[in-house]
């Protein structure tokens, strides 16, 4: 068995790829002082630059739990999620109200295939 990590760090590895599979960890953004909105859209903007470097993008994501701090919010991370990912062919994707370390609004686990 063969395994591939993306970005190992400290306790995780951004992503882990086998047999063509990538399973990303949760992806937060650095600026926790952004709203909902920008947060999420840079979460995103690093799924790009980590699916691209396992060698996939996001048309091949196959589901993304969403974990946000305040569902009150979910209109606005939805916002940002449709202005990225459009409505052509959207991976299954649950999104989750949980407590998220302090200024942090958003976190995204997703995983996809190579190719």
């Amino acid at each position: 068995m063969t395994l591939k990590h993306i970005q190992p760090g400290k306790w995780n590895s951004r992503a882990v790829i086998h047999n063509g599979f990538i399973s990303m960890s949760g992806i937060v953004a650095d600026d926790r002082s952004a709203g909902m909105k920008d947060q999420t859209a840079e979460v995103l903007e690093k799924i790009d630059a980590i699916l691209a470097e396992a060698g996939s993008d996001k048309t091949k994501i196959l589901n993304a739990v969403v974990y946000v701090s305040d569902m009150d919010l979910k209109d606005e991370m939805n916002d940002a999620w449709m202005a990225w990912m459009g409505s052509n062919n959207p991976p299954a994707r649950a999104c989750v109200g949980v407590t998220l370390t302090p200024g942090t609004l958003v976190e995204i686990m997703c995983q996809a295939v190579q190719g």
